[in-house]
Formats: structure tokens, sequence, C-alpha cells
């Protein structure tokens, strides 16, 4: 048996989320698992259809974006994934989609607002929105500029990434991560459910606030903070 087997089979998994959960149409996402101790990642191969997808297929890379083990060619976004586990280290998965909402807050080059407790129980911040990026980025090495642009956009901001998980890349679409390939999926359907409600919300009140700092901190501490009672506990 591959020791890459499990990370093969849990990168399959959060790639067969993506279209379960509304995120994808088409091939139009991927979605990675890491093991830290091999320093690899396991991701989906370019443009084969998720009905098509086996667990198998999927292809092994190390943080360098070199080829470790794999018959296909690797996601396109490949060398987005490796810069950003090498440089978010504490991470173990990550997810790109082009999920509708989301899309359209970065297509408008717009930070998605926080104007709801369920933001609120996610993240204390607006989801931000890196700028486009420069034309010299684009023209160089793309997609792990890609990468740069979000690492370099949450340092300006002051943002750590254990705490914002998700952003969306101006022009382009959402990124997101977690400490799992499974949490970098479930960050991905927050960002999306984020940006659609909060669309809707400025759809029927333009004029909508903020919401209050007192509620922002009492729904994230209730679920992230030190004395969190949200849930059953460990």
């Amino acid at each position: 048996m591959s020791k890459y087997k499990l990370i093969k089979e849990e990168a399959f998994e959060a790639n067969m989320q993506l279209p379960k959960l509304g995120l994808v149409l088409f091939t139009f996402g991927n979605a990675s698992a890491a093991d830290r101790d091999l320093g690899v990642f396991a991701i989906k191969p370019s443009g084969v259809p998720y009905q098509n997808l086996r667990a198998e297929d999927m292809v092994v890379m190390d943080f360098d974006g070199q080829l470790i083990e794999g018959e296909l060619r690797p996601s396109s976004d490949t060398k987005t994934h490796a810069a950003l586990y090498k440089e978010m280290n504490q991470i173990a998965g990550v997810a790109h989609t082009h999920s509708t909402y989301a899309t359209a807050w970065a297509q408008a080059n717009l930070d998605i607002p926080i104007l709801g407790t369920t933001h609120a129980d996610h993240l204390t911040h607006d989801i931000p929105c890196a700028p486009p990026m420069s034309d010299d980025s684009i023209a160089g090495d793309y997609e792990n500029n890609t990468a740069y642009q979000i690492i370099d956009y949450l340092k300006l901001q002051g943002l750590d990434y254990r705490e914002v998980e998700m952003i969306l890349v101006g022009n382009h679409a959402p990124f997101s991560w977690g400490p799992t390939a499974q949490q970098a999926v479930y960050n991905s359907a927050i960002c999306e459910a984020c940006a659609q409600m909060a669309y809707l919300t400025m759809q029927i009140n333009p004029k909508a606030e903020r919401l209050k700092e007192s509620l922002v901190r009492k729904h994230y501490e209730r679920k992230h903070g030190n004395d969190a009672y949200y849930g059953q506990g460990s």
C-alpha cells in the first residue's frame, strides 16, 4: 500500500464534496490535503470531471510543487496550493472554487462585509478581497504568484491565516484553507453562504450596517474563545 493512500483518499473526499455542496460547476475547482510529516500534499488532477474521479487519481506533490507520485497532470492551481502550504505552516487543506456569489464579490473587487451573526460565527472580519494581480505577476509565475497575492495581502491587513481562513482574489475567485481538507471545504461553503447572504441583504437594504462589535465578539467567542460553549466539546 502506498504511504500516500490516506492523503489521496482525504483529497478525493474533499474534492467530491465541492460539487455536492454546489460550490463548483464542471471542473471549476480543486481541493488538496497535506501530510505535514511526509512534506507532501495530494491534489485533484487537472480537468478530470468529478464523476470520473477516483481516489487513486489524486496526484501527490511536495511543497515546492514537484511531482512525487501520480500518472496524471495535477491541477493547474497546484503551485498556488504548494506555496500556501509552504508559507502557512499550520494548515493541511486548501480549497479553491468559483462559487457563484463569492466569485461575484471577487469580480466586484469588494470585501464581503460582516453583516450578521452567521458570518461572525466563523470570523470577526469582513472576508477580505485581495486586489487584482499586477501585469508582471500575471505574466510571471502566475499560479505561484497567486498564492503570494493572498499571503502578502493578509500580512498587509494584519490578518492571521489561522483566524481568517478564506479570501477572495480580485477578478478571480475565493480560496480557503484549514487544518484539514475537510475544514478547507467547509470554509469554502461558509464563504459562499456569507457572500450570498451579504448580497441579498444589500439588495433588501443598501444602507444595512455592519454587525455591531458586541454581537461579533459574542458569536465568535462562544464558538472559538477560551470559554467556548457551542457544541459538545472535545
